[in-house]
């Protein structure tokens, strides 16, 4: 079977308005990366055909985007697909990933389309895709939406202009729907976040949290409304990235590295629009926080004796975790989270269910999400919490039409919230972290490694021996959504180490991670590191 067009979050590309016909608009995602309204008609087509197969009734579709320059383009070729093949189409504007899947569950709608690409430059775009639970899609899913587009590209379907035209305009466009939505639900859940983490009085009133606040909501949906909204709640904050020419322009989130940090001198020098406008200030100080561009994941930035450092989502989970007095929470982290981190959560509640999931915060959710794949039943906010260190937050949110239900949704300004209102108790709790590190491979060949393959071999073997000698015995493990992954956990009288490659799911590169618990010196691991770069590189990439 010829493999699938969806990466770990979606489809993703460069993009192109060029008028080609569907093979060439098929070539151009596989071997050249972009993106073309050519592309994203027959995509429409194809998710209409695969929509009796999802749960939910009925052909409502809702499509969202974000601020980028071709997606006018793209919006109008994904609607016409859709509305050609019969279903039912809602736009509701520009918008957050988070507030698109709000609408999928607001409308009853059988699908959901975010025409983004998230933290990616502003000259590419992409599509990801929702079930009517508001879920991300499956990789069974979308195999099956892989295999029904080349089926209908490789068919005669003309449509006159006429009806082109009209076929491209939506059955319906709420104005301003998400902004309003967006802000309205947000108050609701600032509510819930502070009847289970306590609150932030504290913190306002002994500098913890700066004033003001410094916002970057990456030139995206956010950047308009949320600073004041958060002023209102009391948090003076200053919205910075109305300053960025274009989304993801020397602002946001996806720039940032979890484990990044700036002295005071390399603050005032850097090209990003948030760091250089921090001002010194006290070791320990909330100064401000970065949205990605299509708002749903956050990353905070904390003062340090020297400059800053980023806070990443473990560091945040584990804030929210010594600030909830609830017990029986289920936790989900990433492959790339902290090592330390699930046994602080069994720390902070000894009840708590721990799961690792591949990177992509889809995984989070399944990991969390009912076993029939349907939204959540409680009477109140539901003990649940996934994470991944680049700051994504999997958060309970209440159903907008159904009381008594609660979906799972990645929201980079809820996650702010949340982390907030937490600030009085979880952040005067020590996390003791270990050393982790992550470097990758650009422009890799990804199709080159795999298992089976002679470098993925040559590799393991490698860092097997190295696990064995420094630590104690090596073992390979696996988890689900990551065919391309080796991970080698080794556990020994001096801790745990975890060695993971994985292929990008939206990039060309191979990305080599070290985990260790706190305590475990780094070195012998730095020198492991340059090593098996050098491999990878001389195998994935052209000379």
């Amino acid at each position: 079977m010829e493999s699938s067009f969806f990466g770990t979050d979606g489809i993703r590309g460069k993009t192109s308005v060029d008028d080609v016909d569907e093979s060439e608009a098929i070539d151009r995602l596989v071997a050249q990366r972009t993106l073309t309204p050519a592309f994203m008609r027959v995509l429409g087509e194809a998710l209409s055909h695969v929509q009796p197969g999802m749960p939910g009734e009925g052909a409502k579709v809702v499509i969202g985007w974000d601020r980028r320059p071709h997606n006018p383009a793209l919006v109008n070729a994904l609607t016409l697909g859709l509305r050609l093949t019969g279903s039912e189409v809602i736009h509701i504007g520009e918008c957050a990933t988070p507030t698109l899947h709000h609408a999928v569950l607001a409308f009853g709608a059988r699908m959901g389309c975010m025409v983004t690409a998230s933290h990616n430059p502003v000259s590419d775009s992409g599509i990801k895709v929702f079930d009517a639970n508001g879920y991300k899609s499956t990789p069974l899913l979308e195999a099956d939406i892989s295999q029904t587009l080349r089926q209908l590209a490789s068919e005669d379907r003309e449509v006159d202009e006429v009806d082109r035209q009209a076929a491209a305009r939506p059955d319906h466009a709420p104005h301003d729907w998400g902004t309003e939505t967006h802000a309205a639900w947000l108050s609701q859940r600032w509510a819930d976040f502070g009847e289970q983490f306590g609150g932030c009085s504290a913190a306002l009133e002994n500098g913890t949290i700066a004033a003001p606040f410094l916002l970057d909501c990456a030139g995206g949906f956010g950047r308009d409304w949320l600073a004041a909204w958060l002023t209102e709640r009391g948090i003076d904050s200053k919205e910075v990235s109305k300053e960025a020419a274009l989304l993801n322009d020397g602002c946001g989130a996806g720039d940032f590295s979890p484990t990044q940090t700036w002295t005071h001198k390399e603050a005032a020098a850097s090209n990003h629009l948030l760091i250089r406008q921090l001002k010194p200030a006290p070791e320990g100080q909330w100064v401000g926080a970065a949205l990605d561009g299509d708002g749903d994941r956050c990353l905070l930035i904390q003062a340090t004796s020297t400059g800053y450092c980023v806070v990443d989502g473990d560091a945040m989970a584990a804030v929210l975790m010594a600030a909830s007095h609830s017990e029986g929470w289920t936790f989900a982290a990433s492959i790339e989270s902290d090592v330390a981190l699930p046994s602080f959560v069994r720390e902070q509640d000894p009840t708590a269910t721990t799961h690792e999931t591949a990177v992509g915060d889809r995984w989070l959710a399944f990991a969390l999400r009912p076993s029939n794949g349907e939204t959540m039943v409680a009477p109140t906010f539901p003990l649940c919490l996934g994470i991944e260190d680049s700051g994504h937050l999997i958060l309970p949110a209440p159903h907008p039409r159904d009381g008594g239900r609660w979906s799972l949704v990645g929201d980079g300004a809820a996650t702010l919230c949340a982390v907030l209102q937490a600030a009085d108790r979880g952040a005067t709790v020590a996390f003791k972290r270990g050393w982790k590190h992550r470097i990758s491979v650009t422009e890799s060949h990804r199709e080159r490694w795999h298992p089976g393959s002679e470098v993925f071999e040559t590799v393991a073997a490698a860092i097997e021996t190295h696990l064995n000698l420094t630590v104690g015995p090596a073992h390979r493990r696996g988890v689900d959504g990551e065919a391309n992954l080796l991970l080698v956990h080794a556990q020994g009288d001096s801790g745990s180490a975890s060695v993971g490659i994985r292929n990008s799911g939206t990039q060309a590169k191979t990305s080599l991670s070290v985990r260790l618990s706190p305590g475990m010196p780094s070195k012998p691991f730095e020198g492991l590191m340059a090593d098996v770069h050098s491999m990878l590189a001389s195998v994935l990439c052209d000379p």
